[in-house]
């Protein structure tokens, strides 16, 4: 059995800048020809990236969705900077947690389009995390046929993954993110200030995604979050920016060079095959998606290992560093057959088998093609 190894050579890129500046903003572009956009991070600028969007979007009506908590601390900031530039801003509220990720929901938001007067010169900003986001992105990518959207990220995991790279979509009872679309946003505008409102458990659950980045592209980033991960959870302005910057641009990299997921970008799942069998089994409540991913990143890590594709001791370097995060590694005690019906309607099927990122080294993946109960071996517990 042998590993699809996709063509790993590096486009030129710069080398995110660590020397720490006042207040420093950093701009990562993802190229898609002329439908490149900027996603833009900085600090303490939330007004100022609402005059930005709405500068960018030139809509005459924008509907805000965010989520209740994250409304009443950004939104009206965030607002005020819209409505400078002319634009008569609505704001939607939708409920928070992935459980919200439905088609009853979607529903519901093209009801308040309508009802907000939209139409096809009227344009989506999404603020919040991964669930503003992929429910705004959808909605936007399918009303009309498709209008412009905008997305301000305020979870970790949203800055450095869900905001960037144009998937949007929602859940099915059977699986997650099982419908969506492609639909790449105007810019990404990222206000770190807006981190420190998260618990920290919701800034490890992102960071989660920012060490897959480093375990799957590039071992100087793992090497830096071994390092770094306490300064980092504890929002150090020295090492959050530059961080989220290089997990960024590894991010817009690949989108660059595989937009639609035809191979390169399939090792951006790395992890997710069990991490979303384990949130389905859990019905979208209780274990973040961060937390979901680093119990399968290690266990894929541990099948690179049986399967003779890395050397021993890649999975437990890697693990070390998500315990130190506080991230849990071990996946909830369910039966084989339960993972294997989720794994059965996972959305990298390919016919009977599945495309399973595995790593070769810390800063090296591939993918072989996998059936289910090869990925969960007879005798394999939870």
């Amino acid at each position: 059995m042998t590993a699809a190894r996709p063509s790993r050579k590096k486009a030129a890129r710069k080398a995110p800048d660590r020397t720490p500046t006042r207040r420093p903003r950093k701009t990562v572009t993802v190229e898609l020809a002329e439908r490149s956009y900027p996603i833009e991070i900085g600090s303490d600028w939330l007004e100022s990236i609402g005059r930005r969007i709405g500068q960018r979007l030139g809509a005459g009506r924008i509907a805000l969705v965010t989520v209740p908590t994250v409304a009443r601390r950004y939104a009206p900031r965030l607002t005020r900077g819209l409505t400078e530039t002319g634009a008569r801003v609505g704001r939607i509220v939708v409920p928070d947690g992935d459980a919200t990720k439905n088609l009853r929901q979607v529903g519901e938001l093209y009801d308040r389009f309508l009802e907000l007067g939209m139409d096809r010169h009227s344009a989506v900003v999404t603020l919040g995390g991964g669930v503003a986001g992929d429910l705004g992105g959808f909605a936007a990518a399918t009303f009309l046929r498709g209008i412009p959207f905008a997305q301000v990220p305020t979870t970790v995991l949203a800055m450095v993954d869900a905001s960037i790279g144009g998937k949007t979509g929602v859940n099915l009872a059977q699986g997650k993110n099982l419908v969506g679309a492609f639909h790449q946003p105007a810019g990404v505008y990222v206000d770190v200030d807006t981190l420190r409102s998260l618990p920290r458990r919701e800034r490890a659950a992102g960071l989660a995604e920012i060490v897959k980045a480093g375990a799957i592209w590039d071992e100087a980033l793992f090497r830096w979050l071994e390092s770094k991960v306490e300064a980092f959870l504890d929002l150090d302005p020295k090492v959050v920016i530059p961080t989220l910057e290089w997990a960024c641009s590894i991010k817009a990299e690949v989108v660059a060079r595989d937009e639609r997921e035809g191979g390169l970008r399939r090792l951006l799942n790395f992890g997710h095959t069990l991490a979303h069998a384990i949130e389905a089994q859990a019905g979208y409540r209780g274990i973040l998606h961060g937390e979901a991913v680093s119990i399968g990143m290690v266990f894929a890590a541990e099948r690179s290992e049986a399967l003779g594709f890395s050397r021993p001791g890649v999975r437990d370097r890697l693990e070390a560093l998500l315990r130190r995060a506080g991230l849990p590694t071990r996946p909830p005690k369910r039966t084989r057959e339960a993972y294997l019906a989720a794994l059965a309607v996972d959305k990298k099927k390919q016919g009977d088998t599945v495309h399973f990122v595995v790593l070769e080294g810390i800063g090296s993946a591939g993918t072989t093609s996998l059936r289910p109960r090869d990925i969960l071996p007879r005798g394999w517990t939870a």
